[in-house]
């Protein structure tokens, strides 16, 4: 039997290519209610994030700016939805 690689989707801009490597080593994922990114605080899954990103950068751009726009997209997204409501009442 024929066994295919699942193909990545097309991403259009660098930010986008970097969410998407965040989600692959799982650093982030989406809250299940509204959509947004929520950053899980996991050491581990972000460093492979940032060595997915070292050793595998989109065409045309070098490992350290790849590196760099995986940890500025990660700076930027917190680890709760701005949406759901706060535990704090």
């Amino acid at each position: 039997m024929l066994m295919t690689k699942e193909r990545r989707p097309t991403i259009r801009t660098l930010r986008g290519w970097a969410i998407n490597v965040l989600q692959e080593a799982g650093a982030i994922h989406e809250c299940e209610e509204h959509g947004w990114a929520k950053d899980r605080a996991d050491p581990h899954a972000r460093q492979r994030a940032v060595d997915l990103a070292r050793r595998a950068p989109p065409n045309g751009v070098s490992a350290g700016e790849a590196v760099a726009e995986v940890r500025d997209v990660l700076e930027s997204i917190g680890d709760t939805c701005p949406e759901c409501p706060s535990d704090k009442a």
